[in-house]
């Protein structure tokens, strides 16, 4: 199958991502976002982009007009399907706002689509049948900052049909990914099932006022010699990601833990509109972050 024509719904931090990465590997690109705040931020997000690859990535003006030339925007989701060949969702991960997306999407899309979620948690088979294509339904989950950390997790479930796995592993090497092939249905995936359990002992670190975010930060850099600690991460995921995922699974396990980090994160992030590096302003304050100064692990 021959895919040209691209859908990506949601227009927030990874939802922006894939867009741009997309449209700069030569697909023809729809931006779909039910609100148009949602599509305003979507934009201006995609001219940061397009500084960062003039800056850091070695491309061409003619290249980024290019890439803006392929991409389109709209709040409506019948125009934004109607020749779309791959969907890609990356609505808030909550099951029934997706369940609930699925069934409308159904009513609209082509015969020929295939559809893929970019959920960090869930299970394709949690939601597949609202398409009333399961077989064309399946994961294909991304990493922040999509063209440094590219991954491609493709991730299907008991319906999915072995061709759109393997076109879709193929999709995910032309707009210039890693295919990470996953085999069985695995909540949050390869990535953030090694991800998630050092974000979770981070916020248990801060909700027991064990240690600050920069001590935790640091340790963190200065041990494993990374870019950026836990708390950055989340910073670089959205305040709201993690607060989502932690609800979802505190409100299914119970665990006190949990309900102790979604506590946390609501009254100091979700409340006070701290949301991360897309806000300006999560743990660390940017454009300039303190994790960023030749200093910080002095």
């Amino acid at each position: 199958m021959t895919i040209k024509n691209v859908t990506i719904a949601g227009a927030g931090t990874l939802g922006s991502q894939i867009a741009w990465q997309t449209a700069f590997k030569g697909f023809n690109v729809t931006v779909y976002d039910a609100f148009e705040k949602g599509l305003k931020r979507g934009k201006q997000l995609h001219q940061q982009y397009a500084s960062i690859f003039l800056k850091t990535r070695s491309v061409s003006q003619q290249e980024i007009d290019g890439t803006f030339a392929r991409l389109s925007y709209t709040t409506n989701l019948k125009e934004a399907v109607k020749d779309a060949d791959l969907i890609s969702e990356s609505i808030p991960e909550n099951l029934e706002i997706k369940k609930a997306f699925y069934i409308e999407l159904s009513k609209v899309a082509p015969e020929k689509t295939i559809f893929t979620t970019n959920s960090s948690t869930l299970l394709p088979s949690q939601y597949s049948e609202e398409i009333g294509r399961p077989e064309k339904f399946l994961a294909l989950h991304f990493a922040n900052w999509i063209w440094d950390a590219n991954i491609g997790e493709v991730m299907g479930h008991p319906k999915t049909k072995p061709e759109n796995f393997n076109r879709v592993v193929e999709f995910s090497k032309e707009i210039g990914m890693v295919p990470i092939p996953i085999h069985k249905e695995q909540h949050s995936y390869v990535i953030n099932s090694l991800l998630g359990p050092l974000l979770s002992a981070a916020g248990n670190l801060l909700v027991n006022e064990v240690a600050d975010f920069e001590t935790i930060d640091k340790t963190w850099m200065i041990t494993s010699g990374t870019k950026m600690g836990p708390c950055a991460i989340m910073d670089m995921v959205g305040l709201e990601t993690i607060y989502n995922i932690e609800k979802l699974w505190s409100d299914r396990t119970g665990e006190e833990d949990r309900k102790a980090r979604v506590d946390y994160y609501k009254k100091y992030f979700i409340d006070t509109n701290k949301l991360g590096m897309k806000t300006g302003e999560g743990f660390y304050k940017y454009p300039k972050p303190a994790y960023r100064n030749p200093d910080f692990l002095s």
